[in-house]
Order: C-alpha cells, then sequence, then structure tokens
C-alpha cells in the first residue's frame, strides 16, 4: 500500500510539475521570455506563486525545464529528417532543413535554445535541470556526427572533413546563425534585394558543396 501511495504521489508530482512548465511556455510564446513573470505563470497555472517555487527555484531553473523540452524536440525533429534521407548526404542535408522548419514552426523553442547556448553556469556544478540539458543537447550533435558518417562510408560525404564531431558543431553554428538572421534580419535583407529563401538556398547549396564537392 505504502508503495500505491508513494507512486501516486509522485504521478500527482509530475502532473503538477508539467502544468507548470506548460503555462511558461505558453507565456513564452505569446510573451518572450522576456516578459514572462513567475507570477504569470503561476496565475496561468491557477496555482499559488509560492507552489510554482516548491517546482522550480527561479525563472532560469524553469527556463531549463522548457529548453529541455526544445532540445528533446529538436532531436526528434533530426532524427525524423535523417531517416528520410537514404545517403549521408541526403541526411545531413535534411537535417539542415529540418532545424530551419523547426525554427519556423517553434520560435520560443529555437529562443530557449539560443539562451541556453548563452547561459554561463555558475559554479563548477550544473543544477540538475542544466544537467539535463547538457546531456539532451548531445544527441542532436550525435544524429548528426552519424549522418555524416554515413556520408563517408557511402562516399557521398568528403573522406577529408576531420573530427567529425568538430564538423557538426561547425554545421550547427552555421546554421544556427543563418536562422537568427533570417528571423531578426528578415526586412533588413529585403531593402537590400536579398529574400530570406534565397539566402537560406544559397547557404544550403554551400554546405552541400562544402560537405560533398558537388555543386547543385
Amino acid at each position: 500500500m505504502s508503495s500505491y501511495i508513494a507512486e501516486r504521489r509522485q504521478e500527482e508530482k509530475d502532473r503538477r510539475r508539467n502544468e507548470i512548465v506548460d503555462a511558461a511556455e505558453e507565456l513564452y510564446a505569446e510573451l518572450g521570455w522576456d516578459a514572462v513573470t513567475m507570477d504569470a505563470v503561476a496565475r496561468r497555472a491557477r496555482l499559488s506563486r509560492a507552489l510554482v517555487y516548491v517546482y522550480f527555484k527561479d525563472k532560469s531553473d524553469l527556463h531549463f525545464a522548457i529548453a529541455l523540452r526544445a532540445i528533446e524536440m529538436l532531436a526528434r525533429r533530426f532524427r525524423e529528417a535523417a531517416d528520410r534521407g537514404k545517403t549521408g548526404a541526403e541526411k545531413i542535408q535534411a537535417i539542415g532543413r529540418a532545424y530551419m522548419a523547426y525554427a519556423q514552426e517553434f520560435p520560443h523553442y529555437f529562443d530557449a535554445c539560443a539562451r541556453l547556448e548563452l547561459h554561463t553556469p555558475k559554479g563548477t556544478e550544473p543544477s540538475p535541470q542544466e544537467q539535463l540539458c547538457i546531456e539532451a543537447g548531445r544527441v542532436p550533435h550525435e544524429i548528426a556526427i552519424e549522418a555524416l558518417s554515413i556520408g563517408q562510408r557511402d562516399g557521398t560525404v568528403r573522406a577529408d572533413l576531420g573530427d567529425l564531431a568538430v564538423t557538426a558543431r561547425v554545421l550547427w553554428g552555421f546554421m544556427h546563425g543563418l536562422i537568427q538572421i533570417a528571423m531578426t534580419k528578415g526586412e533588413l535583407l529585403a531593402r537590400s534585394g536579398i529574400a530570406v529563401s534565397q539566402l537560406t538556398q544559397q547557404a544550403m547549396d554551400l554546405l552541400t558543396y562544402a560537405l560533398t564537392g558537388e555543386k547543385r
């Protein structure tokens, strides 16, 4: 009986925690993270402010919970995209396109990931929430590394790329920066006669050439 009660209590805690994260995520998508407050989260979740602080010590801690969801969603999108490609080159191209689509579909998730990258850990040990994000963050990179490795084995990706773990992170930095420019500088680019679609297509063509040596 005691184990049953403990299990039910844990289920209730998990449900309440998810309700808080759901409320925070809704506000994030509607207002942007800077405008989200713990008071607003409590009101949206229909809980007391004190109870929200029982589950999350501060706004940063709550952000890690949303960032974890964002990373897990990104990993699922990367895996689905990679699985659709037949060759390694097709897989890595599909991953790049999936990243752009993800940012368009879930801009608050992309923003959560971007803010996470700017976060500077305090102290020597990450918090439990932060550690979960660090561990989850390895998965998208591993999927990209796997695609590059398959491409080298099937001959569709150059064999002289060096350390694929480094290459995967270079590709991530390239795509992450490109997406940020596309999302924030669209109007400025248009005034210069450059469409966002033009920018992203050129970027994909350059990446394809860099990875395969073949022009599209």
